[in-house]
Formats: structure tokens, sequence, C-alpha cells
């Protein structure tokens, strides 16, 4: 078992090793380049499937830690001693896998996609770095070591937003995002997304400080396993609510969620590994591998003191997935409607745990949470690079320009209509049935009614965007016509195989689990029982419960479906026409297109205010009075040097005298010195 563990290490180390190895391979030749960035990303692929083997091992105690020295400090009354680990348990395994599957499936479509672009060695450096940061994040057995991946995944994020950096206007159709006055170039996205979420990592580091500062230690184990007593109750609650300010923002919740849908100015394939399958996940992940240490505290002491911190995650999920599913529903660019739908569909994981913290019976909501997690990593990956596809075949990022591409793509038509069957829930064969299913269950679990019902109408909106989407692009007149074929950025045809096997390959499997769904519940479950345990639980929805619940979420699903399938795939009538006849839809779609107006909002109270003082206080103290006390001090020192060469006149008898004056003046510095010692 501990030779296994060295596939924990191994799996990170590997794709650092990819990126700082690119530019090697790049002056080989670009075929090595591209072929040996996935092969790195397939290495961490073996090393994760190797820790997954110790799912066969019945005997294995969870959780499993592989430690060595990192940094001692003597005398430090906190953190004296810190050591890099490495957590081997269900949650990390499961989420390693997740992210190393996806990210070589990713990094083959790249192949395909990004064939031709420019900078492709700042590509390639990037994934395979960002995949190494991810999977630190994951396995990391404490805080501060997690960060160091934590803050990897953000840098290489901002770095591949902004991939085409050149914001060159002639790209604005495929390239950018937004229109009118919130169209943004790929370089502005970038810039956003790193600034929100160093927001969130600020709240996070005020958190983790004042944990440590109590406990004297940052170890997920160790604060499992009682240290976290040592926090003051006074204190817990503020700990706990900066804490979940890192996830909060790097899922893209309310209220810094306006990052993500501005971050599709990135290329295709970043958008499927970074802000769908990945590290818009690494909040949920967090907040999934803090809850059993907040939960075991809540109820080992018997106090409701955190029940605050557990009913603002769930009403902060519930209400971050209304606010963009409503933004996804009008949306007009189809990455933008992919992104709207991760921003809400993470809300329903962080529902999930709120509601979980909530009840006895936690299991429910928690393996709820991490299955919403698989289940939408899988087809979510799957929506967007088949999206990459259409963007190729189309040449525009936005819907209005697509249509009737059915009969071009029949794989990618195939692959996106299955995906989005699972993303809106349709029963039985899909996966996102039985993880959305679950969710439901644990908000019935925890008594928390309105927030059941919040979740139902949730469904009904997800399965109205969902399948516009699938109408606007695949189903009416075909807007690229057969001699666009050969203008810029236009293929006419089914994409290449390194791009549509990828997206097949993980529709296939989300058909899988979802055939396989109601056992894969069960068998997470079990997989997470020890945690029951640990924590105790054990109550749980009746079978008629579960069949009642299955039965409304089904309708919901067919509420949402029939609006869409009228207006968008039989088209029997114009969308356009039907809400402009009805002034107050009208009203709405104007609000939910414009963001809620929550993006304005922060841009006119923070951004150009902030933009406008930097202007002031750059020609004001930076052009007046600092670069105006630099220029007084060089024109001093220039003057200075004007008046003492004067003294250097050429002549020998002159150059002598100042010789003999320096000496003189030497001496009597000297013995000035020897006197006073």
């Amino acid at each position: 078992m501990s030779n296994t563990l060295i596939f924990a290490w191994l799996a990170w180390v590997f794709p650092l090793a990819g990126a700082v190895l690119t530019p090697v391979f790049a002056m080989i030749g670009k075929r090595v380049r591209n072929y040996m960035a996935v092969v790195f990303s397939f290495l961490a692929v073996v090393c994760t499937l190797s820790l997954a083997g110790l799912f066969l091992d019945k005997n294995v105690v969870w959780p499993l830690q592989s430690q060595v020295s990192w940094v001692t400090v003597q005398g430090s009354p906190i953190l004296s001693k810190i050591e890099a680990g490495m957590l081997v348990d269900p949650l990390s395994i499961i989420m390693a896998n997740v992210v190393s599957i996806i990210a070589f499936l990713i990094m083959v479509y790249s192949i395909g996609y990004m064939k031709g672009e420019e900078g492709l060695t700042r590509y390639w450096f990037f994934m395979n770095l960002f995949i190494g940061n991810m999977l630190l994040l994951v396995l990391s057995d404490n805080l501060i070591q997690m960060l160091f991946g934590w803050e990897g995944v953000g840098l290489c994020s901002y770095a591949l937003i902004g991939f085409y950096y050149k914001d060159r206007k002639s790209d604005w159709s495929r390239y950018w995002v937004g229109e009118g006055n919130e169209a943004y170039s790929p370089s502005h996205a970038g810039m956003k997304a790193f600034i929100v979420t160093r927001i969130g990592d600020l709240l996070l580091f005020v958190g983790a400080f004042i944990i440590v500062a109590f406990t004297g230690t940052l170890n997920f184990v160790e604060l499992q396993n009682g240290a976290l007593s040592r926090v003051p109750l006074w204190a817990l609650v503020p700990a706990a609510l900066f804490l979940l300010g890192g996830p909060i923002a790097k899922s893209a919740q309310l209220p810094l969620m306006e990052w993500l849908p501005d971050a599709m100015a990135g290329p295709t394939p970043v958008s499927a590994l970074i802000h769908a399958a990945t590290m818009v996940n690494a909040g949920v992940y967090l907040a999934a591998r803090m809850f059993p240490i907040f939960y075991l505290f809540a109820w080992s002491t018997g106090t409701n003191t955190l029940t605050t911190f557990f009913l603002f995650m769930a009403w902060i999920g519930v209400v971050t997935a209304f606010v963009s599913g409503t933004q996804a529903a009008v949306s007009s660019e189809i990455k933008k409607v992919l992104a709207y739908s991760t921003v809400a569909q993470i809300g329903l994981m962080m529902l999930s745990l709120g509601v979980a913290g909530l009840s006895v019976d936690f299991i429910t909501g928690y393996v709820a949470s991490v299955f919403q997690l698989v289940t939408h990593a899988m087809f979510k990956a799957a929506l967007f690079l088949a999206a990459g596809s259409v963007i190729h075949l189309a040449g525009s990022r936005f819907m209005r320009d697509m249509g009737g591409l059915k009969k071009y793509m029949p794989i990618t038509f195939w692959s996106m209509a299955l995906a989005s069957c699972s993303l809106a829930g349709v029963p039985i064969l899909f996966s996102g049935f039985w993880s959305k299913d679950m969710i439901l269950e644990a908000s019935v679990i925890s008594g928390q009614y309105v927030l059941f019902i919040l979740g139902l109408f949730l469904v009904v909106l997800t399965s109205f965007y969902t399948f516009r989407m699938v109408g606007m692009v695949f189903y009416g007149e075909s807007k690229v016509k057969q001699e666009d074929a050969s203008a810029p950025g236009h293929h006419l045809g089914e994409a290449p195989p390194t791009m549509w096997v990828p997206y097949v390959v993980l529709v296939a499997g989300t058909i899988f689990l979802g055939v396989f769904g109601f056992f894969a519940g069960n068998w997470l479950i079990s997989t997470f029982g020890y945690l029951v345990s640990l924590l105790g639980g054990g109550v749980t929805v009746s079978t008629s419960t579960e069949v009642f619940i299955g039965i409304l979420s089904t309708a919901s699903v067919a509420v949402g479906f029939l609006p869409a399938y009228m207006f968008y795939i039989k088209r029997s009538r114009n969308a356009d026409t039907y809400v402009e006849k009805h002034g107050l839809v009208s009203s709405f779609r104007r609000f939910f297109f414009n963001r809620w107006y929550i993006n304005r909002i922060y841009y006119h109270l923070i951004v150009y205010p902030t933009l406008s003082l930097s202007n002031w206080l750059f020609s004001n103290v930076e052009v007046n009075v600092i670069d105006g006390l630099n220029y007084y001090i060089a024109g001093a020192v220039k003057n200075v040097s004007n008046s003492v060469r004067r003294w250097q006149t050429g002549d020998m008898n002159d150059d002598l005298i100042l010789i003999l004056v320096g000496i003189f003046v030497a001496v009597l510095i000297l013995r000035f010195l020897v006197l006073g010692s």
C-alpha cells in the first residue's frame, strides 16, 4: 500500500515536468512538442488510476497519508514544523481521476483544435502546468501546500483566458466575449478573472490564519481529529465563512460569479478544462474537504454554531443557480450558455453540501455533491468540446450565426444532444438525472422544503436553456452556406477525429454512469461510509419518497423542454415575435440579458472609480511628485557634476595639488577615527 502512495506524488510531478520540458521539445520540433505534452498528461492518468486501485482493497483504512519534512521553524508558537504530504482518500482519488482523465482527453482534442495557432509552446506549457497544479491542489494533505496548487491554477487560468492577448478586433466574433458595452477582449477577461478570484483568495487566507492561530495546524487530518476544537466558538463561524470565500470566488458563486462568463474569451479547450471540469470545481472540492471537519465539530459539541455556515452555503448555491440559469436562458453565445450553466450546476453542488450540514443524515447530500461534480465534469466538458467544433464550422461564437448544423455534423449533434440530456436531467439513461435527484432528496431529508421547491424550479430552467441551445445550433435554417466553406474560420463538415473522439468518449462515460446510475450512487454511499462511522448519521429517505421526487423532477424536465421544443426545435412559433408581443416577458428578457445589471454595477461602483483614482494618482502623484522628485535629484547631481568637472583642467600641477589635498583629508579622517576610538 505504501508503494502505491508514490503515485500520488508522481501524478502532479509528471505534468509539471512536462510543462518545464515543453520549450525543450519545441526546439526539437513542433510535432514532438505537441505529442509530448499529451504524453505527460497521460502519465498523470496512469498515476491516478493506480490510486483508484485502492478501492479494490477491502482492508484499506481511510485516509492514507504520505509525508516528508518540509519546513522547520525552531521556537515558533505555531507551525513550528510543516510537512509536505499527500492525502489519499475516496474524495481525493475520485477528484484526481476526474481531473487527469478529462484533462488528457482535452489535450488530445487540442491537437486538432489549436492546429495552426500562434504561441502553441506557451499554450502547452500552461496547460500542463495547470494540470500539475490542479492535481497538487487535490492531493495535498494540508491547506498551506494546497494553496500552492490553488494559486498555480489561478495563474494558469489568467494566462490561458488571455491566450489571444493581441485582442484583434478582426477576431471579435470568435475570440472575444459579450457584445455592446459588455464586449470584452481576451486580455481584459483574463485580468478580470485573476483579480476577482484573488478577492476570494484573500478571504481564504484570513480564514486559514484564524484557524492556524488557535490550532497550530492546517493539516486536514489533524483538524478532523480534534484540532479544530481549540478554536473558540466566537471565532469559528467567521473563520468558516472566510474560508468559504475562496470556493465562492474560485467556483464563481455570488457575489463573485461575473468573471466566469467572460472567461469564455479563452480557447475552447481551456473553457472545457479549466472553467467547466476542473478549476471551478476546486472550490467545491475544498468545501467538501472541509465539510467533515466542520460537521464533526458541530455535531460532536452539540452546538448549532455552524448552522449559519451551512445555511449560508446552501442559499448562496441556490440563489447563484437561479441568477445564472436565467442568464443562460437568454444568452446569445454558445459558450456563455455553457458557462452560465456551469455556475448554476456548481450552485447545486454548494446547495447539496449546505443541506447535508443541516441534516443528521449528511451522507446523502455529501455524496450527491460529489456525484454531481463527477457527472457535471464529464457532460459539461463534452458540451464545451462539441461547442468548439461548432464554432470551428460556423466561424462565430453566436448561436444566431448557426442553425441547421445537424446535417453537417451528425457526430457532434448526437454527442451534444446526449450530453444535453444529462445536463437537463432526463431520467434513467443519463447520469445527471441520478446526481440531481440525490440533491433534491438531500433537501427533503434536511427539512429544507423551500430549497427543494427552488431546486425543482432550477430543473425546469435548466431543461429550457439546454434544449434552447440545442435547437438554436442544430435545427432550423442553416446560416452556414456551402459557398462559405472556404472563408476564414469556416469548416463545412464534421470535425476531425482528434476533436470528436474525446467528446464521444466523455458522452459514452456519462451514459454509462446513467445506465448504472442507481448502482453508482449506492457505491459512492458505501465508499464514503467510513465518514458515517466517524461523524454519525444513518437516517435515509424512504423508497416511496425517492420515487415521488423522481416523478416531480421528471415532470420539471418536461415543463422546461416543452417551450424550448416549440420555439427552438420544432419552431412552430417565433420566439422573438412572442417576446415582443408580451411586454413583461420582454422586460424580463432584457433584464436577464443584461446579467441582472450585476456586472455593470460592479464596473460603475468599483472598476471605473478605481481606474479614475489610478489615473488621478498617476497624473498628480506619479508624474508631478515622484517623477518631479526624480528629475530634481537628477538635475542636482548633474549640476554638482558640472561644478566638479571644472576642477579637472588637465594641467599636471593642478592634478598633483588635488592629490595632495585628498591625501591630507584622508589622513585627518583616519587620525580623527584613531583618537575617537
